[in-house]
């Protein structure tokens, strides 16, 4: 029978948009070095800054 896992042992790592903890999921197994945001919101928030910095630094015609 394998051995449990308490949460306290899973990796964690955190989000780069607003910083909480990540802790490891099932789901990611397979991604978990992929996995940079805690969530849809945080994605989307970072794709907006970077799109906002673009803007900012391309010159107007």
């Amino acid at each position: 029978m394998p051995k449990m896992r308490r949460k306290a042992d899973l990796p964690q790592k955190a989000c780069l948009q607003c910083g909480r903890p990540m802790v490891w999921r099932k789901a990611w197994a397979k991604t978990w070095d992929d996995v940079l945001y805690c969530s849809d919101r945080c994605r989307a928030e970072a794709k907006r800054l970077r799109a906002e910095a673009i803007r900012e630094t391309t010159p107007n015609p």
